[in-house]
């Protein structure tokens, strides 16, 4: 087995980051230079948490399943919620229950959101809310949240909600009505801990099952051509 290369090992550690991140990386390089100035030990600890804020807005490219019908993870995560749930009023959905499927984010998580199939942006609805834990079943009612809508290539819709976490602060959504985009395309980001909701096509059964780690853009969350029952786990 021939071994890693210089250059795949640092693309493996370093990552692109997102724009989002620069301000953020930048003020923390500042004040860790203050605290040198200040004393070496705090001088560290700023390098400590630079990094970890570069980690935290790493922006990786990453290789989405191309078949029709696969519907891929908005977020990286763990399946927090796969219940029944009506999709937010504001996109114009109706009120049947859909099986909602939730992805939560810690502080670690990569957080680009990615679009889960390719489809038009029918609708895009941003609502002001509270920011309880990202992780309880009532954040998806009561917090701050944008949620988008997608017409698919056979005419079903489906949506994807970005919710704000314990201490998110900013939601940023960068598609609009009209927008035509790719299954694993960037469309925004939630900054410091957050989750993302997908909302199933009525019918469609999710193929992830509850605490199981997701990856963006990668892991397959629901097949439309599949007719599968919806999958368990065990811990092992």
């Amino acid at each position: 087995m021939p071994e890693p290369s210089h250059d795949s090992i640092l693309n493996a550690v370093i990552k692109p980051v997102h724009r989002e991140g620069y301000p953020f990386i930048g003020i923390f390089a500042a004040v860790t230079l203050v605290l040198f100035l200040i004393w070496q030990p705090l001088g560290w600890l700023g390098v400590i948490l630079t990094i970890w804020c570069y980690y935290f807005f790493r922006d990786p490219d990453r290789q989405t399943p191309t078949r029709d019908g696969l519907i891929v993870s908005p977020a990286d995560g763990v399946v927090s919620l796969i219940e029944p749930a009506a999709p937010p009023a504001e996109l114009g959905l109706g009120e049947t229950p859909l099986t909602r499927v939730s992805v939560f984010m810690n502080v670690f998580n990569c957080h680009v959101n990615r679009l889960p199939i390719a489809g038009e942006i029918t609708a895009v609805g941003y609502r002001p809310g509270k920011f309880f834990n990202a992780s309880l079943d009532k954040a998806s009612v009561d917090n701050e949240r944008n949620s988008v809508a997608l017409r698919m290539a056979d005419g079903r819709q489906l949506a994807v909600v970005q919710i704000a976490g314990l201490v998110a602060r900013r939601i940023v959504c960068d598609v609009k009505p009209g927008d035509v985009l790719e299954t694993g395309e960037r469309f925004g980001m939630i900054r410091f801990g957050s989750r993302l909701d997908v909302y199933l096509p009525e019918g469609v059964e999710p193929l992830v099952a509850l605490g199981q780690t997701m990856v963006a853009g990668e892991t397959v969350l629901a097949d439309l051509t599949a007719s599968e029952p919806r999958r368990m786990a065990e811990i092992r």
